[in-house]
Order: C-alpha cells, then sequence, then structure tokens
C-alpha cells in the first residue's frame, strides 16, 4: 500500500513540474506575439506566484481539514484549468486571470506533498520526488519547443500540458482511498499546532536563515528557468528552438543528479548534500563568467542543474528535523510561500537589469543567490552545533 502510494505521489511530482519550465520556453515567442517587452516574463512569473503564496500560507488549515489526498487532486485540476486557458488567452492581460488557479493549485501540491514524505518516507524518496519533478520540468520545454519548431505555435504546447494534467487528475481521483491509513487525525498534535503557529514563528530559531536558504535557493532556479534561455539567445547567439532544447538537458542534468542523490543520501548527511551540490553550481556560473567557446555554456547549465539537485530536498526533507513534527507543515509552507516570492522578485528584477543595463550581468546575479544560500545554510549549521536548534513538540 504504502508502496503504491508513493508511486501515485511521483505520478503526481511528474505534473507539478510540467507547467514549471513552459513560461520560460515559450517566452521568446509569446512575448511578440502580444507585443510587450521583454521583461514582462517577470510579471507573469508574479502573476502566478501570488496564487502560490497564498494557498502555502494557508495549506496547513485546508490540508489539516481535507487532508492531503483531495487537497492534492483539486489542486492539480486547478493547475489543468489554468493551463488550458493560457491555450486560449487572446491577449497578455488574460495570463493574469488564468495564472491564478495554476498558482493556487502548485502551491498546495509542493506545500502537502513535500511535508508528506518528509514525515513517512527517508531522504532518498524526497529526493526521487523531485527527480519525478524534474522529468516533468524537463518533458515540458521538450513538447513546447517541438510546437514552436511548428510554427511558433506555443498554444498547442500549453493545450498539450493540461490534457496531460487531467488524466493525472482522474488516477488521483481513482486512487483516494491510498492516502486514508496515512491520514488519521491525531487531535494532540493537532491542538499543538493551531498554539505554536498563533506564536510568532519567526522566534523559532533557524526559522529566519531558512526561509532566506528558500529564498535564495528558488531565486537562483527561477532566473535560470525564465531567462536561461534568453540568455543563451541574446547573449550567445542561439536560436530559440536550441536555447528550448538546452532548457530541458538542464532539467534532465537536474533530474539525473537527484536520482543520484537519492542513491548517496544513505552515506552523507543532508547537509553535506546541500554544500556538495553549491559547489558544483558555483562551477557552473564560473564557466559562464569565462570566455570560453558556446559548448561550456551548455555545459555550466548542465553543472548548474545537476548541483542544484540535492539541494532543494535536502532542505525540505529537514524541516521535521529541524522544527519538529507539529509545526512542519506550517514552517513548509512558510517555506513556500517565500521561496514562490523568490521567484517571482528575483526574475522581475533580473529581467530588468538585463534589459536595462546589460545581459552580461546574469551570472553575477546568479552568484548573489548562491552566497546568500551558502550563508543560510552555514548559519543553520551553527545553531545546530551550539545546541539552539532544537525541535519542541
Amino acid at each position: 500500500m504504502a508502496t503504491l502510494l508513493l508511486c501515485i505521489i511521483y505520478l503526481t511530482f511528474i505534473s507539478l513540474g510540467l507547467p514549471d519550465s513552459l513560461l520560460g520556453s515559450a517566452w521568446p515567442v509569446m512575448h511578440r506575439d502580444f507585443g510587450v517587452p521583454l521583461y514582462f516574463a517577470g510579471l507573469a512569473s508574479a502573476a502566478i506566484t501570488g496564487g502560490t503564496v497564498i494557498s502555502s500560507l494557508f495549506s496547513h488549515r485546508v490540508i489539516r481539514r481535507f487532508g492531503t489526498s483531495r487537497v492534492t487532486a483539486v489542486s492539480v485540476a486547478l493547475t489543468a484549468a489554468g493551463l488550458l486557458g493560457f491555450s486560449f488567452m487572446p491577449s497578455f492581460f488574460w495570463f493574469f486571470i488564468f495564472a491564478l488557479p495554476l498558482g493556487l493549485g502548485g502551491g498546495a501540491i509542493d506545500t502537502g506533498l513535500n511535508n508528506f514524505v518528509a514525515l513517512h518516507y527517508k531522504a532518498r524518496h524526497m529526493n526521487w520526488l523531485h527527480c519525478f519533478w524534474g522529468i516533468g520540468a524537463g518533458l515540458s520545454p521538450v513538447i513546447m519547443s517541438w510546437f514552436i519548431s511548428q510554427g511558433d505555435q506555443w498554444r498547442h504546447g500549453y493545450r498539450t500540458i493540461s490534457i496531460i494534467q487531467w488524466g493525472i487528475v482522474l488516477v488521483l481521483a481513482a486512487t483516494l482511498f491510498l492516502w486514508k491509513p496515512f491520514e488519521i487525525k491525531n487531535p494532540d498534535i493537532t491542538e499543538k499546532a493551531e498554539t505554536k503557529v498563533r506564536r510568532n514563528i519567526f522566534r523559532i530559531p533557524g526559522v529566519k536563515a531558512a526561509l532566506l536558504a528558500f529564498f535564495s535557493y528558488v531565486s537562483l532556479e527561477g532566473i535560470i528557468n525564465i531567462w536561461g534561455p534568453t540568455y543563451l539567445v541574446m547573449q550567445k547567439g542561439v536560436g530559440a528552438h536550441t536555447a528550448a532544447q538546452w532548457l530541458s538537458l538542464y532539467f534532465m542534468s537536474l533530474t539525473f543528479g537527484r536520482f543520484i542523490s537519492g542513491l548517496i543520501s544513505a552515506f552523507l548527511s543532508n547537509k553535506n548534500l546541500i554544500f556538495l551540490g553549491c559547489l558544483f553550481v558555483a562551477l557552473g556560473i564560473i564557466l559562464l563568467v569565462l570566455p570560453l567557446p558556446l559548448i561550456f555554456s551548455f555545459l555550466a547549465f548542465l553543472l548548474i542543474g545537476f548541483g542544484y539537485a540535492p539541494v532543494f530536498p535536502s532542505m525540505l526533507h529537514e524541516t521535521p528535523r529541524r522544527f519538529g513534527i507539529v509545526i512542519s507543515q506550517a514552517i513548509m509552507g512558510w517555506q513556500f510561500a517565500v521561496s514562490y516570492i523568490g521567484a517571482s522578485l528575483t526574475p522581475m528584477f533580473t529581467g530588468l537589469v538585463i534589459s536595462r543595463v546589460s545581459m552580461t550581468l546574469y551570472p553575477c546575479i546568479l552568484a548573489i543567490c548562491l552566497a546568500l544560500l551558502v550563508g543560510s545554510t552555514a548559519f543553520i549549521g551553527s545553531l545546530e552545533k551550539q545546541g539552539k536548534l532544537v525541535a519542541d513538540n
């Protein structure tokens, strides 16, 4: 039963990854079709983020009332509806309308399933869970690039991903019974959680640093997703079709890295996996900065994807250990809310910088995000060594 349920969760995370790389793949064509400036990609990303932030902050209450299974099924349906709307929108204004269900659905899936796996499964499954997210995120640019190559038909790309999402909704609806043994409510835990959440959650040692780490990670990831193809097109002179394909390879590298991370997580702690991954990311950023042949720029994106592989899953899996199972869902919600804000604001800021100043600053912004991630993670480690990072349940 637990193994079958894990397979369903893996499938659901494919659906979560599918929409995440669509905007970056389609934007070089979309912004021309709608006649909007290049930096409007940041506004489009922010529109989606608004819904994800809301659902993340309220996820612990909704999941406590309706259960992870039903919330997940409804959330995937919301993302499918939003993607379908994108494929029919007559103007850029409608993006803000259809972004709401996409954001609400994505945020609820992220917070609910990540906390569920962190509580009930080992670290390797958290890495492999996000490996399946990488499959979805890597598959959608392939689909989108194919439709773009057929005559800039990005709408068909969104429509195809929506159909896949609706199929996953049917699978979830048919397997709701698998979740019941894991969703038995504990009144004592619920009461403790309500009491602690009502207090100032930011007074808990390590929370602020953890939020900064998530903000930094997703900011860098968002910059790669949204502006990576554009950087290759404008700075390196490759075609939009080729750039979309290399973004797909970046996600494939991320996926492969998470598979490897799951295997070695039995030998390395989450903290060591985070720092090891950041080292690979640093090497990738250095390759982008150096005046090397084009192939090294492609290699840089592969290194960044491979290095980032264990970072996010490891930070998520650490949440219950750092802060306790009583409020892990609430903390998870805040972590994702801050992450989504970073994924929105930083790409928007990056778009303004590269549009108004120079595209050459793109690697510098990546380096700043990486430095914040490493610094905040090291600070949490110092709190743990001092015995200040204690989960009080």
